[in-house]
């Protein structure tokens, strides 16, 4: 149950996307005064070191924020993302690769709160080091989904839950779908990131059904494909599903997602898409 460990996927083309999506969130959430609480349901350890045994086994890194890294003009849509990277390693070649909890923490202000919540005991354990001291977040070692229905809607009303879980179990999918309707029927208002791997194309368009048929309103996808989906072993692709995204995110998405399909698409396999599941 507990076999999956981030530290062997840490900075790849996957995360890439998935972290350069998240902090466009995190921008636009920023833009109004009021108090913002986030939730991370699946958080992982914070941050990963790229010299680890285990980032060091696949080197995946060197396909994602390696290839990002040496790319000339980055569009102004990643400047959040690379930010938060450079500010982890001082500016210099990153070493250090920044989880979703230490990019959700750039952007919280004095009134805003973090919840983080890891299962894994030697990640949650890292979590709490690597957070030790901060008041605006806490550490929940647990079930995710668990956490989501105590903790939703939260008393600041305006927010976002991110869901990352690894997709180890069989069922994973649809407890992730049941979770997020009922987190939505509670809050509706609140906004969602659910990231999805994409290997088999059939299973993806399951899961989107599943979505559709839920009842939820808003619901926009992003994919970015480094290779065709041709093979159900493999990581073909990184997807990201957003309920109540903000106003624009598309349109920035039209310009980022192609970009980045291009810089990590190396044999030039795969595809950028979106589209709205469930329009406005």
């Amino acid at each position: 149950m507990l076999s999956y460990r981030h530290g062997f996927h840490a900075g790849n083309f996957a995360d890439v996307f998935k972290h350069a999506v998240l902090c466009l969130l995190g921008q636009a959430l920023i833009k109004k005064d009021k108090p913002l609480f986030c939730l991370d349901t699946h958080a992982g350890a914070g941050r990963y070191d790229l010299n680890s045994a285990m980032a060091a086994k696949n080197r995946e890194h060197a396909g994602g924020i390696g290839r990002l890294w040496n790319a000339e003009a980055p569009p102004a849509e990643l400047s959040a993302y690379l930010d938060g990277v450079r500010r982890l390693n001082h500016g210099s070649r990153p070493r250090f690769y920044p989880g979703s909890p230490e990019l959700l923490r750039q952007f919280l202000r004095e009134r805003d709160r973090l919840v983080l919540c890891e299962l894994h005991g030697s990640d949650a354990s890292q979590l709490k080091q690597e957070f030790r001291g901060d008041r605006r977040v806490r550490i929940e070692q647990g079930d995710g989904y668990q956490t989501m229905k105590a903790l939703l809607p939260p008393k600041e009303r305006r927010g976002l839950v991110l869901c990352d879980p690894a997709y180890e179990l069989k069922e994973e999918r649809t407890r992730l779908v049941d979770s997020i309707t009922a987190a939505w029927q509670r809050w509706p208002t609140g906004h969602y990131a659910i990231w999805y791997p994409i290997l088999a194309r059939p299973e993806v368009d399951w899961f989107h059904r599943q979505f559709v048929r839920s009842g939820i309103k808003k619901i926009f996808v992003a994919e970015l494909r480094i290779f065709d989906e041709d093979s159900p072993k493999r990581l073909n692709g990184s997807g990201m599903l957003r309920i109540n995204p903000p106003w624009q995110l598309d349109t920035q998405l039209e310009s980022l997602g192609p970009w980045l399909w291009n810089v990590l698409s190396t044999d030039r396999g795969g595809a950028y898409r979106q589209s709205w599941l469930v329009p406005e």
